[in-house]
């Protein structure tokens, strides 16, 4: 690690394009223990002097919802060989927690987000730029079904929030970063062309004494 650089990899996207899952699949190719993991879902801004009704029509698909300067100075301490604290933020409350991750100096460091690629010193701290790319249609069906599953979100609540702030964001900030990226993926997790070709990019990039650590632990397991 003195040596090596880290390969910072971004995944960028629109709202449940498939980036996590792309990104799992890819680093299960690479070897997930190689990985520093650090969501941009994770900075969003807390605002604790705001009621739970107040929080809940923030617009939370603008980038100045993000604390995204926190997020680039986590990547370069990341770089820098340091530990860093990533938040977790409780999505049914609109609140940061108390608690915090903690997030170890890694080969390669995985940030994803659908907006990671609207700020230039973030863009510039990234080796590997890709876009997961699936039709609206797609992605508001599973946004649907996760909000509703998994946030505890109304039907009502989650089709108002896609019409009024993810739809007009997605338009005017997501969709016009796509064009900063390396590789633009279309089909997002179900691609296993695109995934097989930047897992093996990422490995490329890895020091040979990483691919080696990690193949002895997987024999091991």
């Amino acid at each position: 690690m003195d040596e090596f650089k880290p390969v910072v990899f971004g995944v960028a996207g629109g709202t449940a394009s498939g980036k996590t899952t792309f990104a799992n699949a890819v680093l299960d190719a690479v070897g997930a223990s190689q990985v520093a993991y650090l969501p941009h879902d994770a900075y969003y801004k807390d605002q604790p002097d705001l009621s739970f009704e107040e929080r809940a029509r923030l617009n939370y698909d603008h980038p100045n919802s993000l604390e995204t300067k926190l997020l680039t100075r986590h990547i370069r301490w990341l770089l820098d060989g340091r530990s860093v604290q990533v938040p977790v933020y409780d999505f049914t409350a609109h609140r940061r927690t108390a608690e915090t991750v903690l997030v170890e100096p890694s080969p390669i460091i995985l940030v994803d987000g659908i907006l990671i690629f609207t700020r230039r010193k973030l863009r510039e701290l990234m080796d590997i730029k890709v876009y997961v790319d699936t039709d609206a249609d797609v992605r508001f069906i599973r946004r649907l079904e996760r909000d509703i599953h998994e946030r505890g979100r109304s039907l009502d609540a989650v089709i108002t929030q896609y019409l009024e702030t993810v739809r007009p964001m997605h338009l005017k900030f997501v969709e016009p970063s796509k064009r900063f990226a390396d590789v633009i993926i279309p089909n997002g997790g179900m691609n296993a062309v695109a995934m097989a070709m930047v897992a093996s990019r990422l490995r490329d990039l890895l020091p040979v004494e990483e691919l080696v650590a990690d193949a002895a632990s997987g024999r091991d397991a």
